[in-house]
Protein backbone atom coordinates (compact mmCIF):
# COMPACT_ATOMS: atom_id res chain seq x y z
CA UNK A 1 0.00 0.00 0.00
CA UNK A 2 2.91 2.24 0.16
CA UNK A 3 3.52 2.01 -2.79
CA UNK A 4 -0.04 2.85 -4.03
CA UNK A 5 0.02 5.88 -1.83
CA UNK A 6 3.65 7.14 -2.87
CA UNK A 7 2.52 6.97 -6.64
CA UNK A 8 -1.11 8.75 -6.18
CA UNK A 9 0.80 12.08 -4.17
CA UNK A 10 2.45 12.95 -7.42
CA UNK A 11 0.37 14.84 -9.98
CA UNK A 12 1.92 13.36 -13.65
CA UNK A 13 1.13 9.99 -12.59
CA UNK A 14 -2.36 10.50 -11.52
CA UNK A 15 -2.69 12.69 -15.03
CA UNK A 16 -1.78 10.04 -16.16
CA UNK A 17 -3.87 7.50 -14.29
CA UNK A 18 -6.88 10.11 -15.64
CA UNK A 19 -5.16 9.45 -19.34
CA UNK A 20 -5.99 5.70 -18.90
CA UNK A 21 -9.82 6.78 -17.26
CA UNK A 22 -10.49 8.37 -20.23
CA UNK A 23 -8.67 6.38 -22.60
CA UNK A 24 -7.63 2.23 -21.63
CA UNK A 25 -5.00 0.37 -23.32
CA UNK A 26 -3.09 3.46 -24.43
CA UNK A 27 0.79 2.55 -25.86
CA UNK A 28 3.21 4.76 -24.91
CA UNK A 29 3.88 7.06 -27.81
CA UNK A 30 0.04 7.90 -27.20
CA UNK A 31 0.64 8.65 -23.73
CA UNK A 32 3.76 11.10 -24.27
CA UNK A 33 1.87 13.11 -25.95
CA UNK A 34 -0.36 14.09 -23.70
CA UNK A 35 2.04 15.29 -21.01
CA UNK A 36 4.36 18.51 -21.56
CA UNK A 37 7.21 16.17 -21.00
CA UNK A 38 10.43 13.86 -22.26
CA UNK A 39 9.16 10.15 -23.22
CA UNK A 40 12.19 9.07 -21.08
CA UNK A 41 10.08 10.91 -18.26
CA UNK A 42 6.87 9.23 -19.34
CA UNK A 43 8.96 6.00 -18.97
CA UNK A 44 10.14 6.84 -15.68
CA UNK A 45 6.27 7.68 -14.40
CA UNK A 46 4.74 4.39 -16.01
CA UNK A 47 7.53 2.69 -14.31
CA UNK A 48 6.53 3.69 -10.53
CA UNK A 49 2.83 2.88 -11.50
CA UNK A 50 3.52 -0.46 -12.81
CA UNK A 51 5.73 -1.30 -9.82
CA UNK A 52 3.06 -0.30 -7.62
CA UNK A 53 0.51 -2.58 -9.99
CA UNK A 54 -1.83 0.37 -11.22
CA UNK A 55 -0.95 -0.24 -14.49
CA UNK A 56 -0.43 -3.04 -16.25
CA UNK A 57 1.13 -3.96 -19.53
CA UNK A 58 -0.10 -6.74 -22.34
CA UNK A 59 1.61 -6.62 -26.11
CA UNK A 60 -0.82 -6.88 -28.57
CA UNK A 61 1.24 -7.29 -31.60
CA UNK A 62 4.60 -4.93 -31.93
CA UNK A 63 2.76 -2.64 -29.57
CA UNK A 64 3.00 -2.43 -25.52
CA UNK A 65 -0.20 -1.22 -24.41
CA UNK A 66 -1.30 0.46 -20.36
CA UNK A 67 -4.36 -0.37 -18.83
CA UNK A 68 -5.74 1.05 -15.71
CA UNK A 69 -5.92 -1.41 -12.61
CA UNK A 70 -8.33 -0.63 -9.89
CA UNK A 71 -7.50 -3.76 -8.05
CA UNK A 72 -4.91 -2.05 -5.57
CA UNK A 73 -7.10 1.34 -5.17
CA UNK A 74 -10.07 -1.61 -4.30
CA UNK A 75 -7.77 -2.82 -2.08
CA UNK A 76 -6.68 0.48 -0.44
CA UNK A 77 -10.79 1.13 -0.39
CA UNK A 78 -11.03 -2.06 1.93
CA UNK A 79 -8.47 -1.36 3.90
CA UNK A 80 -9.09 2.25 5.25
CA UNK A 81 -12.43 3.61 3.58
CA UNK A 82 -14.69 0.85 4.81
CA UNK A 83 -12.85 1.04 8.17
CA UNK A 84 -13.09 4.88 9.00
CA UNK A 85 -16.13 5.99 6.53
CA UNK A 86 -18.41 2.88 6.60
CA UNK A 87 -21.88 5.22 5.60
CA UNK A 88 -19.85 6.63 2.47
CA UNK A 89 -18.24 2.65 1.36
CA UNK A 90 -21.21 2.28 -1.11
CA UNK A 91 -21.31 5.35 -2.40
CA UNK A 92 -17.62 5.44 -3.05
CA UNK A 93 -17.74 2.05 -4.60
CA UNK A 94 -20.60 3.20 -7.07
CA UNK A 95 -17.69 5.77 -7.92
CA UNK A 96 -14.96 3.87 -8.32
CA UNK A 97 -17.03 1.33 -10.66
CA UNK A 98 -17.62 4.85 -12.18
CA UNK A 99 -14.02 6.19 -13.22
CA UNK A 100 -12.65 2.62 -14.23
CA UNK A 101 -14.36 3.87 -17.39
CA UNK A 102 -15.69 1.70 -20.34
CA UNK A 103 -13.42 -0.19 -23.05
CA UNK A 104 -13.42 -3.37 -25.18
CA UNK A 105 -10.74 -4.86 -22.98
CA UNK A 106 -10.62 -4.63 -18.99
CA UNK A 107 -7.22 -5.96 -17.48
CA UNK A 108 -6.98 -6.38 -13.85
CA UNK A 109 -4.01 -7.81 -11.67
CA UNK A 110 -3.07 -8.54 -8.30
CA UNK A 111 -0.64 -10.80 -6.79
CA UNK A 112 -1.94 -13.73 -3.96
CA UNK A 113 0.46 -15.19 -1.05
CA UNK A 114 -0.98 -19.00 -2.41
CA UNK A 115 -0.09 -21.48 -4.63
CA UNK A 116 -1.16 -22.22 -8.59
CA UNK A 117 -3.05 -25.44 -7.56
CA UNK A 118 -4.76 -23.73 -4.25
CA UNK A 119 -5.40 -20.46 -6.66
CA UNK A 120 -6.63 -22.77 -9.67
CA UNK A 121 -9.31 -25.02 -7.04
CA UNK A 122 -10.38 -21.53 -5.42
CA UNK A 123 -11.25 -20.30 -9.40
CA UNK A 124 -13.15 -23.49 -10.07
CA UNK A 125 -14.40 -25.19 -6.86
CA UNK A 126 -18.05 -24.20 -6.74
CA UNK A 127 -18.29 -23.23 -2.73
CA UNK A 128 -14.89 -21.46 -2.80
CA UNK A 129 -16.20 -19.19 -5.45
CA UNK A 130 -19.36 -18.70 -4.00
CA UNK A 131 -17.24 -16.73 -1.09
CA UNK A 132 -16.10 -14.26 -2.95
CA UNK A 133 -18.21 -14.19 -6.29
CA UNK A 134 -21.18 -12.47 -4.25
CA UNK A 135 -22.55 -15.85 -3.90
CA UNK A 136 -22.25 -17.58 -6.73
CA UNK A 137 -22.15 -20.70 -7.05
CA UNK A 138 -20.18 -22.23 -10.62
CA UNK A 139 -21.06 -25.74 -11.70
CA UNK A 140 -18.16 -27.36 -14.26
CA UNK A 141 -16.25 -30.53 -15.53
CA UNK A 142 -14.03 -27.79 -16.08
CA UNK A 143 -12.70 -29.50 -19.64
CA UNK A 144 -12.18 -27.05 -23.17
CA UNK A 145 -15.06 -27.26 -24.90
CA UNK A 146 -17.02 -27.94 -21.91
CA UNK A 147 -19.78 -25.62 -20.79
CA UNK A 148 -20.30 -23.96 -17.46
CA UNK A 149 -23.23 -22.05 -15.06
CA UNK A 150 -23.45 -19.71 -12.34
CA UNK A 151 -26.25 -20.04 -10.57
CA UNK A 152 -27.21 -16.89 -7.99
CA UNK A 153 -27.08 -16.98 -4.36
CA UNK A 154 -30.17 -18.64 -3.63
CA UNK A 155 -28.94 -21.42 -5.69
CA UNK A 156 -32.16 -20.90 -7.70
CA UNK A 157 -31.53 -19.35 -11.53
CA UNK A 158 -28.43 -19.10 -13.31
CA UNK A 159 -26.62 -15.57 -13.54
CA UNK A 160 -23.91 -16.72 -15.81
CA UNK A 161 -23.11 -19.28 -18.92
CA UNK A 162 -20.40 -19.77 -20.97
CA UNK A 163 -17.79 -22.47 -22.31
CA UNK A 164 -14.52 -23.24 -21.21
CA UNK A 165 -12.38 -22.27 -24.28
CA UNK A 166 -9.26 -23.18 -22.94
CA UNK A 167 -8.37 -25.12 -19.81
CA UNK A 168 -4.68 -25.86 -18.43
CA UNK A 169 -4.83 -26.22 -14.70
CA UNK A 170 -3.11 -24.65 -12.87
CA UNK A 171 -1.55 -21.89 -15.49
CA UNK A 172 -4.72 -20.41 -17.32
CA UNK A 173 -8.67 -20.23 -18.27
CA UNK A 174 -10.64 -18.96 -20.60
CA UNK A 175 -13.99 -18.95 -20.55
CA UNK A 176 -16.91 -17.09 -23.22
CA UNK A 177 -18.99 -15.22 -20.92
CA UNK A 178 -23.28 -14.34 -21.18
CA UNK A 179 -24.72 -12.53 -18.35
CA UNK A 180 -27.94 -13.33 -17.44
CA UNK A 181 -29.00 -11.63 -14.15
CA UNK A 182 -31.00 -8.47 -15.48
CA UNK A 183 -32.57 -7.46 -18.59
CA UNK A 184 -29.89 -5.39 -19.45
CA UNK A 185 -26.98 -6.96 -19.26
CA UNK A 186 -28.47 -10.05 -21.58
CA UNK A 187 -28.87 -7.50 -23.99
CA UNK A 188 -25.05 -6.90 -23.69
CA UNK A 189 -24.05 -10.79 -25.30
CA UNK A 190 -20.86 -12.48 -25.43
CA UNK A 191 -18.03 -12.16 -23.95
CA UNK A 192 -14.67 -13.15 -22.86
CA UNK A 193 -12.60 -13.69 -19.88
CA UNK A 194 -9.77 -15.36 -18.98
CA UNK A 195 -7.38 -16.01 -15.61
CA UNK A 196 -4.05 -16.29 -15.97
CA UNK A 197 -1.91 -17.60 -13.18
CA UNK A 198 1.71 -16.83 -12.82
CA UNK A 199 4.28 -18.75 -9.43
CA UNK A 200 5.86 -15.49 -8.51
CA UNK A 201 9.00 -16.03 -6.43
CA UNK A 202 8.31 -18.51 -2.90
CA UNK A 203 4.75 -19.11 -2.26
CA UNK A 204 3.05 -16.23 -4.04
CA UNK A 205 0.79 -16.16 -7.75
CA UNK A 206 0.14 -12.99 -10.24
CA UNK A 207 -3.21 -13.48 -11.50
CA UNK A 208 -4.29 -11.68 -14.14
CA UNK A 209 -8.00 -11.33 -15.24
CA UNK A 210 -8.48 -10.24 -18.46
CA UNK A 211 -12.65 -9.22 -19.75
CA UNK A 212 -12.39 -8.67 -23.28
CA UNK A 213 -14.67 -8.80 -26.39
CA UNK A 214 -17.14 -5.73 -25.05
CA UNK A 215 -18.97 -3.64 -26.32
CA UNK A 216 -17.86 -0.39 -26.47
CA UNK A 217 -20.61 1.18 -24.28
CA UNK A 218 -20.92 -2.03 -22.66
CA UNK A 219 -22.53 -1.77 -18.88
CA UNK A 220 -20.44 -1.52 -16.57
CA UNK A 221 -22.42 -4.32 -14.16
CA UNK A 222 -20.34 -6.94 -16.66
CA UNK A 223 -16.44 -5.83 -15.44
CA UNK A 224 -17.55 -3.09 -12.31
CA UNK A 225 -17.48 -5.64 -9.76
CA UNK A 226 -13.75 -7.21 -10.53
CA UNK A 227 -12.07 -5.27 -8.08
CA UNK A 228 -14.07 -6.78 -5.32
CA UNK A 229 -14.27 -10.09 -6.66
CA UNK A 230 -10.21 -10.54 -6.71
CA UNK A 231 -9.95 -8.40 -3.59
CA UNK A 232 -12.32 -11.56 -1.88
CA UNK A 233 -10.61 -14.10 -3.40
CA UNK A 234 -6.86 -12.54 -1.83
CA UNK A 235 -8.25 -12.28 1.16
CA UNK A 236 -9.81 -15.71 1.45
CA UNK A 237 -6.89 -17.44 0.54
CA UNK A 238 -4.02 -15.39 2.33
CA UNK A 239 -6.51 -15.13 5.56
CA UNK A 240 -9.28 -17.63 5.46
CA UNK A 241 -11.86 -14.65 5.61
CA UNK A 242 -14.81 -13.72 3.54
CA UNK A 243 -14.39 -9.98 2.54
CA UNK A 244 -17.75 -7.84 3.37
CA UNK A 245 -18.52 -5.15 0.88
CA UNK A 246 -21.39 -3.33 0.05
CA UNK A 247 -22.16 -5.48 -2.56
CA UNK A 248 -21.83 -8.78 -0.90
CA UNK A 249 -24.07 -6.97 1.87
CA UNK A 250 -27.00 -6.71 -0.81
CA UNK A 251 -26.35 -10.33 -2.45
CA UNK A 252 -26.23 -11.98 0.92
CA UNK A 253 -29.92 -9.79 1.67
CA UNK A 254 -31.35 -10.68 -1.31
CA UNK A 255 -30.51 -14.74 -0.81
CA UNK A 256 -31.59 -14.74 2.74
CA UNK A 257 -35.07 -12.55 1.55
Amino acid sequence: MDDVFRSLADPTRRSLLDALFAEDGQSLTALEARLPMTRFGVMKHLKVLEEANLVVTRRRGREKLHFLNPVPIRLVHDRWVSKYAEPWAAGLSELKTRLEGRSMEKVYEIYIKTTPERLWEAITHPDLRSKYSFGMHVRSDWTTGSSYESSGPDGNGVWVEGENVEVDPPKRLVQTMRALWSDEVKDEGWSTVSWEIEPVGEGSCRLTVVHSDLGEDANDELYGGWPMILSGLKTLLETGEELETPASRRHAGAASG
